[in-house]
């Protein structure tokens, strides 16, 4: 396997100079677009020093990674972040989005532009700065021998033939997720509306998210969507590239579980037996590491999303549990 390196997105939401700006748009955007909670709450940006334990979590458990590249907006860098160390990249915004979309505050939108990093190699990995490796994995976890992608998704229940009467009643991450498979489906034909990311760490390939990026029935769409300062419900999100691979055969969709845990006991044995492999190398999400009784886990990725509903003591216990967890200061520290 060739050399594969790794892409975060982070921001500063306690800098001066973020909070007036985005205040600034959000009152400008919010005359003209209706914009929802979850768009505008302060946990879509707010940071728990959430990328300082999953780059220690980079360390200990994927050392081989080739190099990091971090993309930040307003001249943000994190302060206890070794910016000389030869394998970290600082990313600002201008460097790859166009001006016309600065300032923004819409992850969906960087992460389109993502193929524009120059150093960038041709197989990658993007994690959020709220995933954390969580054991030592190896590259042929992300990446099979032919150099696919292997993506890892959840199964979506639903009546697909009623697919827009289903996903109007989901929230907005959803509806970004149905909307890259509409795309996909309006170009390719081909209908992909049961793969549900899995809130994990996501391989690619360079020249085929680029492919992808620049198709002609896509890229438009894409362009347009970028003058969006703040997330909507109507954009295409990162998930299309992934589809873009299986269709063409770039990538292998796995099916990710979790352990099943209903008042059944048999029920529980039985699917955790069956599944035990598939279960054994699954993402976990959860909004509280220690409600979830995460230490208790062992899955090789593990999320913990801060979401509009958490509570102080979810953060608390957050922090709690990864000071645990990454205890030791790493080298891409100063």
């Amino acid at each position: 396997m060739n050399k594969i390196d790794l892409v975060y997105l982070w921001v500063d939401s306690n800098d001066p100079q973020w909070i007036q700006e985005k205040q600034k748009w959000l009152e400008f955007t919010c005359t003209k677009t209706n914009l929802s909670h979850s768009a505008t709450s302060n946990a879509r940006w707010r940071d728990n020093d959430e990328l300082k334990y999953s780059l220690r979590s980079v360390a200990e458990c994927v050392p081989w990674i080739n190099h990091i590249f971090i993309i930040t907006g307003f001249n943000q860098i994190p302060k206890w972040l070794n910016v000389n160390h030869p394998k970290i990249t600082i990313v600002p915004h201008k460097d790859i989005m166009p001006l016309h979309a600065l300032p923004t505050f819409n992850s969906t939108n960087i992460e389109m532009c993502i193929g524009n990093i120059k150093a960038l190699g041709e197989y990658f990995i993007l994690a959020n700065d709220d995933t954390f490796f969580n054991r030592e994995l190896n590259p042929d976890f992300f990446f099979d021998r032919r150099g696919r992608a292997k993506f890892r998704y959840n199964k979506r229940r639903g009546n697909y033939k009623n697919i827009e009467r289903y996903i109007v009643r989901k929230n907005d991450y959803q509806q970004c997720i149905f909307v890259s498979q509409r795309k996909i489906y309006d170009v390719f034909g081909k209908k992909l509306y049961k793969y549900m990311p899995s809130h994990g760490i996501d391989p690619y390939r360079k020249s085929t998210w680029n492919r992808c990026r620049k198709h002609p029935l896509i890229t438009g769409c894409i362009d347009a969507q970028l003058s969006n300062r703040f997330r909507q419900n109507n954009e295409i999100q990162r998930t299309i590239f992934s589809l873009f691979d299986k269709i063409f055969g770039k990538a292998v969709f796995i099916r990710a579980r979790n352990k099943k845990r209903t008042k059944n006991r048999l029920i529980n044995f039985l699917y955790n037996t069956i599944y035990w492999h598939s279960i054994k190398n699954s993402p976990v999400y959860c909004t509280d590491a220690i409600l979830s009784n995460l230490q208790n886990q062992k899955p090789p990725i593990f999320c913990i999303n801060d979401s509009i509903n958490s509570t102080e003591e979810n953060r608390l216990n957050n922090y709690s549990f990864l000071n645990s967890r990454f205890p030791k200061k790493c080298e891409f520290e100063k």
